[in-house]
């Protein structure tokens, strides 16, 4: 079955912002066919199924980091700070969004954030095993790394010397005897 909407498209609508990932409601809206002052509407009937961990609203700071993160100055005249929603604020939109299109893109969202988590999973154990190993071997190998450091840096240059040597040989030629 084709995706309605690739996890690549989902994948770079999701941010890390106070320690959890998260969607802006203008992106779900988007996903989701809607206008983002309707899916907005639909929480705010339901807020009680929307407590802080779910949603939250983003602080002035953190919105001029995003504009700023997306190199606009502006986002087609925006008024209100945009809301943001964590993976378990986005399952719950299913339950308020109840078109097919909002199950089917509900779906397409949880997998994307699956796939992060096994993502950051995966290079959280590399980083852990790569540092086990430089403790382990860091004395056996540090001639090694010395030698890899050096060869990293740039060569130094040597001291260009100004003015010129004439060679001892060549000497006994360029001398000429002035007749009187």
């Amino acid at each position: 079955m084709k995706a309605l909407i690739p996890i690549e498209v989902i994948e770079k609508k999701i941010f890390f912002l106070r320690g959890q990932k998260v969607m802006l409601d203008k992106d779900l809206a988007e996903l989701y066919g809607v206008l983002t002052r309707d899916l907005n509407k639909a929480v705010w009937r339901n807020l009680d199924r929307f407590p802080e961990d779910f949603m939250f609203q983003l602080a002035a700071e953190e919105f001029q980091n995003l504009m700023f993160h997306f190199g606009t100055s502006s986002w087609g005249g925006t008024r209100k700070l945009p809301y943001v929603f964590t993976e378990q604020g986005v399952a719950m939109l299913s339950s308020v969004l109840r078109s097919k299109r909002a199950a089917q893109v509900n779906i397409e969202i949880m997998r994307a954030f699956v796939k992060l988590r096994e993502l950051l999973a995966t290079h959280k154990g590399l980083a852990q095993k790569l540092e086990e190993l430089e403790k382990k071997y860091d004395s056996q190998f540090k001639i090694v790394f010395e030698a890899i450091h050096k060869l990293i840096l740039p060569p130094e240059k040597p001291k260009r010397q100004i003015g010129f040597r004439v060679e001892e040989s060549k000497a006994k030629y360029i001398v000429r005897k002035r007749k009187p």
